[in-house]
C-alpha cells in the first residue's frame, strides 16, 4: 500500500492471494497508521473489504471503474517501482518477509521528483 500524499510504502507478504490473507496483511500494516481511505484495485483478493473496513474503524474503500488505471496513478507508479525488485511473471513466494520489508524501506528512502526530491520517509 502506498500513501498518495507522502508516497510512503508499507505492506507485507501474504501467504496466499486470498481475500482473508490479504485482509490480514493490510490490517496488520494499517493498524496504528493514519489512514483516511483505501483505494484497492478490483481483484478478488479485496472481496472481503467490508470486514477490513470494520476492523479499521470503518475506513471507506473506493474502487475505481474497470480498466481505468490512471485513476490510481500513485499506485500504478509504485507498482512499477516494485517491479525493479519483484519481476512480473516470477514466483514471489520465496523471498522472506524481511527481504520484502528491506525493499519497501529502500523505496521509502528513494528521492521522488513529486516530493521536491525528498524521500517519503
Amino acid at each position: 500500500m502506498v500513501d498518495r500524499k507522502s508516497r510512503y510504502l508499507l505492506g507485507g507478504k501474504a501467504e496466499r492471494k486470498t481475500a482473508a490473507a490479504v485482509n490480514q496483511v493490510m490490517g496488520e500494516s494499517l493498524w496504528g497508521q493514519p489512514h483516511l481511505s483505501v483505494t484497492p484495485d478490483r481483484g478478488k483478493e479485496f472481496s472481503k473489504h467490508v470486514q477490513l473496513s470494520e476492523e479499521l474503524d470503518h475506513v471507506p474503500f473506493y474502487f475505481p471503474a474497470p480498466h481505468q488505471p490512471w485513476k490510481r496513478g500513485t499506485n500504478e507508479n509504485t507498482n512499477g517501482l516494485l517491479r525493479e525488485y519483484f519481476q512480473k511473471g516470477k514466483d514471489i513466494t520465496n523471498p522472506p518477509e524481511d527481504y520484502i520489508q528491506r525493499k519497501f524501506h529502500e523505496l521509502n528512502l528513494r528521492p521522488r521528483k513529486c516530493l521536491g526530491y525528498r524521500t517519503p520517509l
